[in-house]
């Protein structure tokens, strides 16, 4: 049965969000993981940050905040 996003993930999560100055409130974290995951901005403006199912959260996560730095410029 998969797993859902663990509270540890999530606060790693924010971690990143903070160096960023970007709100938590303006982020949506789904508690199920899903595929490889994904970035995407939402039509109202909020960051969706879906964490994987089929990759290790380390090895996703080493990667995020680059990731988000490159939403956030586009």
């Amino acid at each position: 049965m998969p797993q859902g996003v663990q509270l540890a993930q999530i606060e790693r999560i924010f971690e990143i969000l903070d160096r960023l100055g970007i709100s938590r409130e303006a982020v949506v974290i789904p508690l199920r993981p899903q595929g490889t995951g994904s970035l995407r901005m939402l039509e109202n403006g909020t960051l969706e940050i879906v964490v994987p199912d089929t990759i290790p959260f380390d090895d996703w996560y080493v990667s995020l905040e680059g990731e988000i730095r490159k939403l956030k410029t586009n």
